[in-house]
């Protein structure tokens, strides 16, 4: 069953048509890799999920509600930029009670698992401006999973992340999705995301190429490696049936 549903999603910028008509069902209990080469559409249609992009036309729903017509829906939304930006003088641990205090009186459930792997607690202390990006990372991973969202967007997750880190936010990404979590993935660095990925939706220029299981891909293709498959398609789109 679809627990995300963009239908006819169109959004220009000016002369820019960024997204085109696009259209993709996205379901519970999978991680979806959103693969397209630079300027397809990936970073505009993340924008539409998370509100700060509004589609000109087109629906956007998650359960069956309307993202576009009910914006709370976004609070079962849990979402990983590629670059954390947060106040310079902010300690980590402020920044935690914050986001617990915002959420006061609601019944999201925490999930503090990450929180403990990546050892938040023992650099509470610290003011943001002093960490690594690798640091940040971790803090920006622990704060996508803190409330236990029903839908997962990581942007270049594990950019910055040292391996050992990498490791644990793969493992936990396979948990969640295991239990029912819906996960939406981009990264340059594919390789990443080869052990995690069950689908790969392939956008150009706005459009949706294609949205299909990787297993189908690999056996289509011939090509196990997710970043061979993708440089196949970048050469020729018209490689894989759509």
């Amino acid at each position: 069953m679809s627990l995300i549903e963009a239908t006819a999603i169109t959004k220009t910028f000016g002369r820019l048509r960024a997204l085109d008509g696009f259209s993709v069902s996205m379901a519970a209990g999978r991680s979806f890799s959103l693969i397209g080469p630079n300027g397809s559409g990936k970073t505009t249609l993340i924008k539409c999920l998370l509100g700060t992009v509004i589609p000109d036309s087109g629906t956007l729903t998650l359960d069956g509600r309307s993202l576009l017509g009910d914006p709370a829906l976004r609070a079962r939304i849990g979402y990983m930029p590629q670059i954390g930006r947060y106040p310079d003088n902010m300690r980590v641990g402020q920044l935690f009670d914050m986001l617990q205090e915002i959420r006061r009186g609601t019944s999201a459930r925490r999930d503090e698992e990450l929180k403990d792997a990546f050892e938040i607690g023992k650099i509470a202390h610290k003011p943001m401006r002093t960490l690594s990006g690798g640091t940040r990372q971790r803090v920006s991973a622990c704060v996508a999973f803190l409330f236990d969202p029903d839908v997962l967007v990581l942007d270049e997750p594990t950019a910055g992340l040292d391996p050992v880190s990498v490791e644990i936010l793969k493992e936990k990404v396979k948990a969640e999705q295991r239990k029912g979590k819906l996960i939406l993935l981009t990264s340059h660095i594919l390789s990443d995301l080869d052990e995690i990925t069950t689908d790969v939706i392939f956008i150009m220029e706005g459009r949706l190429r294609f949205s299909r299981p990787i297993d189908e891909l690999r056996a289509e293709s011939g090509e196990d490696k997710l970043g061979k498959l993708v440089a196949r398609l970048m050469r020729d789109p018209g490689a894989i049936s759509p």
